[in-house]
């Protein structure tokens, strides 16, 4: 009789635990994936826009990225791109949405590669934009990558989360 009982809460347990990956794996697969994947980064552009002013930032185009962070065109599906209007700063926001979630690491090393360039360029010249530079904010979320050098990059970036999570 006892083996019985055992043998039931064996089942039973085996059932819940079943029950609970199921439950966890849909969570993994719900809605919120899909959704992030519609929103552009023109989309996520505008939220940071109003968050932060930019009026001291112009605007760049494909060309402009190119240059920047040398990205191969296929790869990137939209972006966003803010640099200063002066050479002597350097601020920039980047918001960039690739194709294939595996091509954002491609990006961020990209982009890392240019931030390693504006430390030499500013390290011994403008110590405060180096200062800026230093602490750069640049991640990934999905097929965005979001790359901030500015005295707001913390709500810059704040406002990136938001956009994101927005969508989900």
């Amino acid at each position: 009789m006892e083996k019985h009982w055992t043998r039931k809460i064996n089942i039973f347990a085996v059932i819940l635990a079943m029950a609970v990956a199921v439950w966890l794996l849909s969570g993994c697969s719900g809605r919120g994936g899909m959704v992030a994947e519609k929103i552009s980064a023109s989309e996520v552009g505008k939220k940071i826009e109003q968050t932060v002013d930019l009026k001291e930032m112009k605007q760049g185009d494909s060309q402009k990225l190119q240059k920047l962070y040398r990205l191969d065109a296929d790869i990137v599906e939209d972006f966003i791109l803010y640099t200063s209007v002066s050479n002597v700063k350097a601020d920039e926001l980047a918001v960039i949405k690739v194709k294939k979630q595996t091509q954002a690491e491609i990006v961020k090393e990209k982009v890392e590669e240019r931030i390693a360039a504006q430390k030499i360029k500013f390290a011994d010249y403008r110590p405060d934009e180096y200062f800026l530079v230093e602490n750069h904010v640049l991640k990934t979320e999905g097929r965005f990558v979001f790359f901030a050098v500015s005295d707001e990059a913390n709500q810059m970036e704040q406002a990136f989360d938001n956009a994101i999570k927005q969508f989900q």
